[in-house]
Parts: C-alpha cells; sequence; structure tokens
C-alpha cells in the first residue's frame, strides 16, 4: 500500500527552501510522483508517495 503527502509552496517561499524540504522528505522515503505548477511555471503543489509499509 502506499501513502502521499502533499507539499505546498507558498508565493513568498524560496525555491532553496522547498529544495530543502523535498531533500528532507527524500531522506525519509518520500518520492516525488507529480510537481503541479501555476500559469507562470511556478509550482505550487508537489506530491510526494512511499510505501506506507516500509521496514526502515
Amino acid at each position: 500500500m502506499k501513502e502521499y503527502k502533499i507539499i505546498l509552496k507558498g508565493f513568498w517561499k524560496k525555491d532553496a527552501d522547498l529544495e530543502d524540504s523535498i531533500n528532507q522528505f527524500s531522506r525519509e522515503g518520500w518520492v516525488v510522483r507529480s510537481a503541479i505548477g501555476d500559469t507562470s511555471g511556478n509550482f505550487t503543489k508537489i506530491i510526494l508517495e512511499r510505501d506506507k509499509n516500509r521496514m526502515y
């Protein structure tokens, strides 16, 4: 079974802060499955996925 997490990037949040967040979630076993942007090309939501029954 899988579980999902959605990260929201606020208008004022820096790209470097978002990158740090994604890297931290990656260390916890999360994988980016989708990134949704607005009409100006900025990412506003990132969908992460990982196995719910992981053994680590």
